[in-house]
């Protein structure tokens, strides 16, 4: 996320009305602190650059997407709270980094995790693994409504 953001047009108009703007920057020491302290890995500098970003951010998506329906999620790490073997296990299992970012559907039956890789890889976590691909085109496909490619 060190090169310049290149969004749809789309998506960039959605996080910019939920408050995103280029070079936004919010503090993420209190979500790593209270993530290490509920057993997840600390936050890899992708995750944190991510989180610096895009944290705090809601997106009240619910309209028709693309390949599935576009459903809301917020990017605020601690919705992942009790969830640190899941996503230390599918990292384990992918052999990558899987932090924590959010939700997906949040209190819905269908709600599901979000997290970050080492290399830009955005995924839902559940008891299954899938991925939206890497960033800037996942965050493409996670606000437009993109069914994300299961992976385990």
């Amino acid at each position: 996320m060190q090169r310049p953001v290149s969004f749809y047009r789309r998506t960039r108009d959605i996080l910019k009305q939920v408050g995103w703007s280029a070079g936004r920057a919010v503090d993420t020491a209190q979500w790593e602190a209270d993530l290490e302290a509920d057993g997840f890995l600390p936050l890899h500098p992708v995750a944190r650059r991510f989180l610096t970003e895009f944290g705090g951010l809601t997106v009240h998506n619910s309209e028709p997407g693309v390949t599935r329906a576009r459903e809301p999620f917020t990017l605020v790490p601690t919705e992942c709270s009790g969830e640190a073997d899941r996503f230390i296990g599918w990292g384990e299992r992918i052999s990558r980094d899987i932090a924590p970012i959010g939700e997906l559907a949040g209190g819905t039956c269908g709600c599901a995790l979000l997290g970050i890789d080492e290399q830009e890889e955005i995924y839902l976590v559940t008891d299954g693994l899938a991925t939206f691909g890497r960033l800037p085109r996942a965050m493409d496909h996670l606000a437009l409504g993109y069914m994300p490619r299961k992976i385990g």
